[in-house]
């Protein structure tokens, strides 16, 4: 990458860097978690059959649904980095420079109200869990550790949507910089490349 001449890419730049180990680990966290709610549903299938064991984990459904944050939203800002989350690319391949770049720079904050509205209250509902003691119904699992990760994951949400953001503005400002901090616009024939060599490797997509 050439070297980041304007001081807003610079802090675009700096902000990312900073943001993606957190990313990449917790979007690895919740890939773990799948694995060990796979293997869990396995053991507990073979330990509730009746001619085997017939003793089903205590507490799997209440330990399936605290597991739930973790699977749906701790990746969330990840998928947002990468732009997999649901986009009208179908439209916004259509438009050009600043026009483009303006609509990007409008979704991105239009999200992170939302985004920033949904933490805040979510961060509600975590201190009125963790204040009560909140629990499940049969294994009396504690709520609030699971009610913690949706404000962490939506807070880091909108620092992602915020860098978009900044990053968008950036080029609605000179729209031939080079782009950094944004999605990046792909066709379908380059979208369809790259899940090739995704699948079956670097040859396979010429």
């Amino acid at each position: 990458m050439a070297e980041i001449e304007d001081g807003l890419g610079r802090a675009v730049d700096r902000a990312d860097r900073l943001l993606r180990p957190l990313e990449d680990l917790l979007n690895f966290i919740a890939a773990i978690a799948v694995l060990f709610l796979m293997l869990l549903g396995v053991v507990q299938i073979a330990l509730r059959t009746r001619w085997l064991f017939n003793a089903p984990i205590f507490g799997y459904i209440d330990m399936i649904e605290l597991a739930m944050p973790i699977l749906a939203i701790l990746g969330i800002s990840y998928c947002q980095r990468y732009g997999v989350h649901i986009r009208m690319d179908i439209l916004l391949q259509y438009l050009k420079g600043r026009l483009l770049w303006a609509v990007e720079a409008f979704a991105s904050l239009a999200g992170f109200a939302i985004i920033a509205l949904l933490a805040r209250y979510s961060w509600v509902f975590f201190k009125d869990a963790y204040t009560s003691g909140d629990s499940t119904t049969d294994a009396l699992l504690l709520t609030w550790p699971s009610k913690l990760l949706v404000p962490f994951a939506l807070a880091l949400l909108s620092v992602r949507l915020a860098i978009q953001f900044f990053g968008a503005v950036r080029l609605v400002i000179d729209p031939t910089r080079e782009p950094i901090g944004v999605v990046a616009i792909k066709d379908v024939a380059e979208q369809a490349r790259e899940e090739i060599r995704e699948a079956l490797g670097e040859e396979a997509s010429r």
